[in-house]
């Protein structure tokens, strides 16, 4: 067991929290609960701040916070964690993972309510595969009084990564109006521009030095938007899209492009000092710097890429043999529903047998760039012929307007999962059905 999560300093959390995490965390330990929990995490749904404009008064926000952790939450792949979530806004909340697949717990709409305000509840989450995860409240937008900050996840490797350093950059999209308050995602921004900040930074900084090797987990915390990102004069080279590994290759004219929610490990062998640069379709900026000190290098050679280790997802998916449906994204007459309004008594977009692969026509009828994500199971992005796939997992899709693209995956986590639908305009209603594994 790992010692106690809480910051002593954090006297009126832990006061409300300590005695939940205690009480169940004995009876696991005792062996009176099944496998033993080697992880504890606290959360916590809270008001926060956040400086978007200089010389003016911070913005209120909301976020998911680790409140047990002083820098990024670090999990490991075989971990079986122990949530302890309280909720401290003013409406139901619950944290959704983003993937985490079959280790996830029931999805908040499909098989478990969420926390009113004021309450704390514990779950247990197991953690099947290294990767970048992201938890968020995008489900519960619908009742979001202001934007809610996302929390990046870091499930590592059970084996050696070599690198000098490892750092998430979690870009985010705000819209602010004259008076400085933000609009939540799926309500009409008027006039209002977007403002996108790396880390809650209008202006970040990475320092490093010469010669270093840097794992970068770049995550697209926009909820609406396709960003690229771009470290200029550097070599990017992809390491793992959307938490899973991937045979290295180097990024399209050293830019990621990422869909809302997408997350992308980029090895970066630092060169010189460059800006890191931002396109979200209209317009590229400067949104950070990575600043090289002078004079300092790192003395032993880099060697050549390796692959991350391997997830164990297979090898080969079964094309001849697949259950095969046609979705048609965000059509309201094809069940498509907004979370708040979402129940499981509704007719599930698809239902198959554990174990057998199941491919998805994604049609895109919108005049705009749609969003698609898949709980539960990465996919694989098919080629256009269906003759084969793309050598990368992913869990998150954009689609361009009156296209289809193929996706597959081998279903083999039981239970009831959640496809999420949502146009990359910023008052678009997110849109979600479900599907069954059996």
């Amino acid at each position: 067991m790992k010692p106690g999560i809480f910051d002593p300093t954090r006297r009126e959390l832990l006061a409300g929290l300590g005695a939940s995490l205690g009480a169940s965390a004995a009876g696991l330990i005792a062996g009176g609960a099944g496998p033993l929990v080697t992880a504890q995490l606290a959360l916590q749904a809270r008001p926060a701040t956040l400086a978007l404009r200089p010389g003016q008064p911070p913005t209120p926000i909301w976020e998911l916070a680790a409140v047990n952790h002083l820098r990024d939450v670090r999990l490991r792949r075989g971990d079986r964690c122990q949530i302890v979530f309280r909720n401290d806004l003013p409406v139901p909340l619950a944290p959704v993972w983003y993937g985490l697949g079959g280790g996830a717990p029931a999805d908040p709409l499909g098989g478990r309510a969420p926390a009113p305000p004021n309450a704390v509840e514990t779950s247990i989450i197991s953690i099947p595969n290294a990767g970048t995860l992201l938890a968020d409240f995008r489900l519960f937008e619908d009742g979001l009084k202001q934007p809610a900050r996302p929390l990046p996840i870091i499930a590592a490797e059970t084996g050696p990564v070599v690198v000098d350093r490892d750092e998430v950059l979690l870009i985010e999209e705000w819209r602010l109006q004259p008076d400085g308050t933000a609009v939540p995602p799926g309500q009409d921004p008027k006039d209002a521009g977007p403002l996108y900040t790396i880390n809650g930074q209008t202006s970040f900084e990475l320092s490093a030095a010469g010669n270093q090797r840097l794992r970068l987990r770049f995550i697209n915390g926009s909820q609406r938007t396709v960003l690229a990102i771009k470290l200029e004069g550097h070599d990017v080279r992809v390491m793992a899209l959307d938490g899973q590994p991937t045979e290295p290759f180097p990024a399209r004219n050293g830019a990621l492009v990422l869909a809302p929610g997408a997350r992308a490990d980029a090895f970066v062998d630092v060169e010189t000092s460059a800006p890191f640069l931002l396109h979200d379709g209209q317009s590229a900026r400067q949104i950070g710097t990575l600043s090289v000190s002078g004079g300092i290098r790192r003395r032993a050679e880099l060697q050549p890429l390796q692959p991350l280790p391997p997830n164990d997802l297979p090898d080969r998916l079964d094309l001849k043999g697949a259950l095969r449906f046609d979705v048609a994204l965000g059509a309201t007459d094809a069940g498509w529903i907004q979370p708040a309004s979402f129940s499981t008594a509704s007719m599930p977009a698809f239902r198959a047998k554990a174990g057998r692969t199941v491919v998805l026509a994604l049609k895109n009828p919108a005049p705009v760039t749609t969003v698609f994500h898949l709980h539960g199971h990465p996919f694989r992005l098919l080629d256009k012929l269906d003759d084969g796939w793309k050598p990368y997992w992913l869990d998150t899709l954009a689609i361009e307007p009156g296209q289809t693209q193929r996706i597959a995956f081998a279903a083999t986590s039981p239970g009831r999962w959640l496809i999420e639908s949502v146009a990359t305009e910023w008052a678009a209603p997110r849109l979600v059905r479900w599907y069954a594994v059996e």
